[in-house]
């Protein structure tokens, strides 16, 4: 194990531009490192394949901020409640009780049906592009995956704009008081917002996944206020980053891209390697030590946070031949980017869908695909927090889409 890493270690703009090289340097010196993050904890951060994959699943590992120190405890109660309550925040029992609530929603066949609605969106979305440069991410890769889960929830996606402002306050690391300001007013308008959605659906009763989940009573006010915002940011956040990084790692590699036009056979093959090769969730989100452990040799004393790299594990070049490659006609990708055991993403076909639908559609619809700027005006948000996302995607075509 190395000395502890600063703080600043995941806020600088170099780890934000090419987080693996960062990696690759600490790999070569052990697979766990101490990192002091959140500033004077104990906390490590765990970035080899070989021991991400089980930790991901270790019930010595909590995800229930019950388990955390005080101070802990009250900051999560008091700087983000809208998301305290929820499957991604809980252990057994109750996370089992909140997952099985809204799994009917995902499973694979109810995906499944969505599929020509997807479609539809997608083809729409391209439809109404303008002009020969996009700004990808503004004009696609969000309003695809919001729309969907709007729907799939049963609120008005003419909303979105708002969702946006709140889920990125919501998930960005409020490092002074201008950033705790506006996470605090998102969270209160978030939590309005489902309140009255909540009331609406008690008065008249709809067949949506909100109308469901307002009808149980296995679960408290908070726990639904709680999980309606989990599965509308999860819903979408990461897909948007999933289309904007695949889509990078595609104009970056235009042998594989071309590869990709080519063989649209190779659709599921590409999502999956576009999950491992630029991961949109770079860090899973926080786990607790419950006891003394060790991870690979390093000690992990009780009460420490441990910090799982989900895109560090997927460029492990002991798991993955040639891992620093993107190849779409890689098989047996063994990626973790939804994650692994019972906290496995609920919405990993929903998701994988989507992808396929964008990626196909996209390649198909719009020849001479490229860049639409300079590699280096590229910038990533949210510097620091758990999410993978660039700002912007500007690309240009040739003659509009093809119908």
């Amino acid at each position: 194990m190395t000395d502890k890493l600063p703080f600043e270690f995941f806020l600088s703009p170099e780890f934000s531009t090419d987080p693996y090289a960062v990696y690759a340097e600490l790999r070569a010196k052990g697979p766990v490192h101490a990192i002091d993050f959140p500033p004077g904890a104990s906390s490590f951060v765990i970035i080899d394949h070989e021991h991400v994959r089980p930790a991901l699943n270790d019930p010595r590992l909590s995800k229930s901020p019950a388990n955390g120190p005080d101070w802990f405890r009250e900051a999560i109660a008091k700087d983000n409640p809208v998301l305290a309550d929820n499957m991604l925040m809980s252990d057994p029992p109750d996370h089992t009780r909140l997952r099985r609530l809204v799994s009917k929603a995902f499973t694979p066949r109810r995906i499944e049906e969505l599929r020509p609605r997807v479609q539809q969106i997608t083809d729409e979305l391209i439809d109404a592009f303008e002009g020969d440069t996009i700004e990808l991410i503004d004009a696609f890769a969000f309003p695809l995956p919001i729309i969907v889960i709007c729907e799939l929830l049963g609120i008005p996606d003419s909303d979105r704009a708002d969702f946006r402002h709140w889920s990125g306050a919501l998930v960005r690391p409020a490092f002074d008081e201008e950033l705790a300001r506006q996470r605090d007013e998102a969270g209160d308008a978030l939590r309005a917002y489902f309140r009255e959605l909540i009331a609406q659906r008690r008065a008249t009763p709809t067949d949506d996944l909100v109308g469901a989940l307002v009808t149980s009573t296995e679960l408290s006010e908070q726990e639904l206020l709680s999980t309606l915002a989990l599965l509308l940011i999860a819903g979408h956040e990461t897909t948007v980053n999933l289309i904007g990084n695949g889509m990078l790692a595609l104009l970056r590699n235009p042998d594989q891209l071309e590869l990709l036009r080519e063989r649209p056979d190779l659709l599921p093959n590409a999502v999956e390697e576009f999950l491992r090769f630029d991961a949109p969730v770079e860090r899973g989100t926080f786990r607790i030590a419950l006891e003394d452990m060790e991870i690979a040799g390093t000690q992990i004393p009780k009460g420490s946070f441990v910090h799982v790299s989900i895109g560090a594990a997927g460029r492990d070049p002991q798991a993955f031949e040639r891992a620093d490659a993107l190849d779409v006609t890689r098989e047996d990708n063994r990626h973790v980017a939804f994650g692994h055991g019972i906290h496995f993403c609920l919405g990993a076909p929903l998701a994988r869908m989507e992808a396929q639908i964008a990626f196909g559609s996209l390649l198909t619809r719009l020849p001479g695909l490229a860049l639409g700027c300079e590699e280096k005006e590229l910038s990533w948000r949210f510097s620091g927090s758990i999410l993978r996302s660039l700002t912007a995607l500007p690309v240009t075509i040739q003659g509009g889409p093809r119908a």
